[in-house]
């Protein structure tokens, strides 16, 4: 039932972005049916394929159309590869949840535990620590990020493979399972592939840490700070409880709350930045893809990724007010 009500919460919405997006792509500069009709395209080659297209039809027409066609499942085709953009974008999710998952997993990795040093030792050079690393995660542009490490780690130094997608090209994409070449390899027993896609994601992974470890280290410090001073962490220490069940059990418990809600920001933040990660790594995922077809005026796959990702964010927001539930028993019973 909890379920049900937030999907419907959460309809206005999706439906928003359809007609936001559906309305931006129009307003987009340039003509895809002279773009696709190439440069020497007569003015009536020009006019049978936007007639083709759809595109000589009125807008309300146009929009029934697609609104036809996101009910049977199907997102357009795509003008510049000729391929379904549902079956683009399947097929393109992998490497960019592969990317996504494994930068927050390091981002959570690095900065649940200094925000939790830092609280305990206010002032100290771990605090400042986790300040530094929080300033130069807000201030620091993840593009120009993904471009500095390269610069060192590639040209410099070489310890890295050169930043062109998922694997070096003398290594061929292991048997398709899930799409996570990582997975993949070690299914089908290749440790050599596997070390080939660890080592090119290494650059990328590191990247969106850096971006979204600022507002998980200052909020697993603040709210670590708050529960700290909490009148039941001093119960707890007159009561001669050890150290660290107190921070983990009793103090960590009471701060997981915001952690979790910033988690969700923090993961939908990666999956804007995945856009410029992918340009600059040359990564083929669907940022990728979004942006070529944007400067090639093609509107369906930008409408597809846009839908895409408006969904995957609602269906985040779903697991959290979920999590919410099982982390706080007073959620469920307000529920």
């Amino acid at each position: 039932m909890i379920v049900l009500r937030h999907l419907a919460t959460a309809l206005p919405s999706i439906a928003g972005v359809i007609v936001v997006t559906f309305l931006l792509t129009r307003a987009l500069p340039g003509d895809p049916a002279a773009y696709f009709a190439g440069p020497a395209a007569t003015e009536q080659a020009i006019e049978q394929i936007r007639h083709q297209l759809g595109f000589d039809r009125s807008l309300p027409l146009q929009f029934v159309d697609y609104l036809g066609q996101l009910a049977r499942g199907d997102l357009g085709m795509s003008l510049s590869t000729g391929q379904p953009v549902m079956r683009e974008l399947l097929t393109r999710l992998p490497a960019s949840a592969e990317l996504t998952l494994l930068g927050l997993l390091l981002s959570v990795a690095i900065a649940i535990p200094l925000g939790i040093a830092a609280a305990l030792r206010p002032g100290s050079p771990v605090d400042h620590l986790c300040r530094v690393v929080a300033t130069a995660g807000v201030s620091l542009p993840i593009f120009f990020t993904g471009l500095v490490l390269v610069y060192v780690f590639y040209y410099l130094v070489g310890w890295v493979p050169a930043p062109l997608g998922r694997l070096d090209i003398y290594y061929s994409a292991p048997p398709h399972w899930t799409g996570f070449y990582l997975i993949d390899s070690l299914i089908a027993g290749d440790l050599g592939t596997f070390r080939a896609a660890l080592a090119q994601l290494v650059l990328p992974v590191v990247a969106l840490a850096i971006f979204s470890l600022a507002p998980l280290a200052r909020i697993t410090r603040a709210s670590m700070i708050a529960a700290l001073g909490s009148e039941f962490i001093r119960t707890a220490r007159a009561s001669g409880l050890p150290w660290s069940r107190i921070v983990f059990v009793y103090a960590f418990r009471n701060a997981v709350l915001p952690i979790v809600t910033t988690l969700g920001m923090v993961f939908s933040f990666l999956l804007g930045a995945n856009v410029l990660i992918e340009k600059v790594f040359a990564w083929p995922g669907i940022g990728s893809y979004a942006v070529e077809a944007l400067i090639a005026s093609d509107y369906a796959p930008v409408q597809g990724f846009v839908l895409a990702m408006a969904l995957v964010y609602v269906l985040l927001n779903l697991m959290i007010d979920l999590g919410y539930g099982l982390l706080d028993p007073r959620m469920r019973v307000e529920a």
